[in-house]
């Protein structure tokens, strides 16, 4: 990706597109994946939240299995 596409010009001000890294600093971006937010330089990753299935959410829960009692 060209640096020219991680800034952009509103009106007389520069603006970043991406976010930058916590760890290395304002000079760092974080590339954006598809579940994920990355830094190249030291591997810092954030998750992206991800929404649960529906047939996820659909499944009966399992039920205990019952102690029987032991015979003497």
């Amino acid at each position: 990706m060209p640096k020219r596409d991680l800034y952009k010009i509103e009106g007389d001000k520069l603006v970043r597109t991406r976010r930058h890294c916590p760890k290395c600093g304002e000079g760092t971006f974080l590339a954006e994946h598809k579940d994920r937010i990355t830094c190249g330089h030291c591997q810092y990753t954030e998750f992206k939240n991800k929404t649960p299935k529906p047939e996820a959410a659909a499944k009966p829960e399992a039920k205990p299995k019952e102690d029987k009692p032991a015979d003497a």
